[in-house]
């Protein structure tokens, strides 16, 4: 059997960024006048990268916005969440763990995450995850991102591995779309940012903790 890739979505899967998030989105749309979102909004406004997440805060608070502001509110975010960086966020329970358990069984691993990879790789290094991963791809990687099959097949690809013997980790529909786009398994983790129950996103496997991710698990899947 070949080596089995694991690839992990980041924000909701790996690492609970949500309070650092939040913080840098209402500072950013402080400028502009707009009322805090709350930790509740984060399912709602996560998933798709900084711009969309600004875009969904006006929404969210029914006000327009044009690219010109769009663009100087993304400037102002970037820069507090890179100053911040790794804030409040943390690695999720058990996380640590079961990247030992994979590793030590030659399980390679990867990351798959929309989040920019200027953003991405220094929040992966201040937690100390990057070391642990052979391949890591953000937002910006590709030409395209997730729910894109190419995301993930892309992100197979640099590891050097095969889509038959790939599994997509992931917390909310554009982690299992993307998987299921690129015709490889999907495990979804219900403690994330999907704002719609995970039972409903069709992963192949759900789990409610990473001790529940074996090894023995990943190689039935593939």
């Amino acid at each position: 059997m070949k080596t089995p890739l694991v690839i992990f979505d980041l924000d909701g899967t790996l690492v609970d960024t949500a309070p650092d998030l939040i913080d840098s989105l209402n500072h950013t749309i402080a400028a502009a006048d707009l009322q805090p979102v709350a930790y509740e909004d984060i399912t709602h406004l996560v998933g798709q990268g900084v711009r969309m997440m600004i875009a969904r805060a006006f929404h969210l608070r029914n006000t327009p916005l044009d690219d010109d502001l769009a663009g100087r509110l993304f400037d102002r975010f970037m820069a507090h969440y890179k100053a911040n960086m790794p804030g409040k966020s943390k690695v999720y329970p058990g996380v640590i763990d079961c990247l030992d358990r994979l590793a030590c069984a030659g399980v390679r691993l990867a990351v798959c995450t929309n989040k920019l990879e200027e953003l991405a790789l220094p929040l992966m290094q201040g937690l100390g995850l990057a070391s642990r991963f052979d391949v890591i791809t953000g937002g910006d990687t590709f030409a395209v991102r997730k729910p894109d099959a190419g995301h993930i097949l892309g992100t197979i690809e640099k590891a050097g591995a095969d889509p038959a013997c790939s599994i997509m980790i992931g917390d909310s529909i554009n982690d299992i779309l993307a998987a299921q786009n690129a015709r490889i398994g999907s495990i979804a983790v219900s403690f994330g940012y999907s704002d719609v129950p995970v039972v409903d996103l069709n992963a192949d496997i759900v789990i409610d903790h990473f001790d529940d991710l074996t090894v023995q698990v990943i190689r039935q899947m593939i």
